[in-house]
């Protein structure tokens, strides 16, 4: 399995799908069968899953060569580490409004000497305690990585100081609430998002930083690639679920008339 960090610092597009009202190993399944998509994020702020859920999926993810990532809100200390111990390759932190915010997300995640994350490889990043603690620190906090959503009006105010982070691997423009915040709600190719979407990529260029957004429509994905965006989310479970009803209503219209 090539890790989405991996991809990313090559240059690479990553295409991502995001679940989190259906989070089933055999929906990961289906989507590592179906081929196309390159890591998979984990949508814990929206929804919440047990630590047995996480762990599952992980797996699942793996077993098809699919890295994944959780999001999480940027509230609690013990879920970062959480989702690292349970096989996920990173986190990412919704709705930051400050670097200094960014900044803390980073330590939580990071051992000594850049963090302060609990030490314990008793999970499976450590292999169930196999890795030796002192070999374990070190390749967690290079393998590990952390993403920084940009979606509040004080986060893209402050984005140059939050790429310039080190630590943040990524930054992850989401834009339903980014329209929000900008009073625009859901016009995502409104002037007022395109502009704060310039600071995101101006910002990952100046600090040699990828990102990444949620694209809901193809037109939208064209405009943030155009523009340097790396990581393409183009779906969630809720989208290619009715995706899938819609196209059997179209494909038996007779029947459904």
């Amino acid at each position: 399995m090539q890790r989405t960090k991996e991809r990313l610092a090559k240059g690479e597009t990553v295409r991502a799908a995001a679940i989190g009202r259906v989070l089933h190993h055999n929906v990961i399944n289906m989507i590592g069968f179906n081929g196309g998509f390159d890591c998979l994020w984990l949508d814990h702020e929206h929804v919440g899953f047990s630590m047995e859920k996480l762990e599952v999926a992980c797996m699942a993810a793996r077993s098809q060569n699919l890295d994944c990532f959780v999001r999480i809100a940027p509230t609690d200390y013990a879920l970062v580490t959480k989702c690292l111990e349970a096989g996920a390759g990173g986190v990412m932190a919704a709705m930051v409004f400050s670097a200094k915010q960014a900044e803390e997300i980073v330590r939580w995640s990071k051992f000594a000497p850049r963090g302060f994350r609990g030490l314990n490889n008793s999970g499976f990043d450590g292999k169930y305690t196999l890795t030796p603690q002192a070999k374990f620190v070190v390749e967690a906090n290079e393998k590990s990585w952390v993403a920084i959503q940009i979606e509040t009006l004080e986060s893209v105010e402050c984005v140059d100081e939050i790429a310039a982070i080190d630590g943040v691997d990524l930054l992850f423009v989401g834009p339903s609430d980014l329209s929000q915040a900008l009073g625009v709600t859901g016009d995502f190719m409104n002037p007022k998002c395109q502009a704060a979407i310039d600071k995101v990529a101006a910002a990952c260029r100046k600090h040699n930083k990828p990102w990444g957004a949620v694209t809901p429509t193809p037109e939208h994905c064209e405009m943030m690639f155009s523009k340097g965006c790396r990581m393409l989310s183009m779906t969630n479970d809720s989208r290619f679920i009715n995706a899938g009803l819609n196209a059997v209503k179209s494909q038996f219209a007779k029947f459904f008339a």
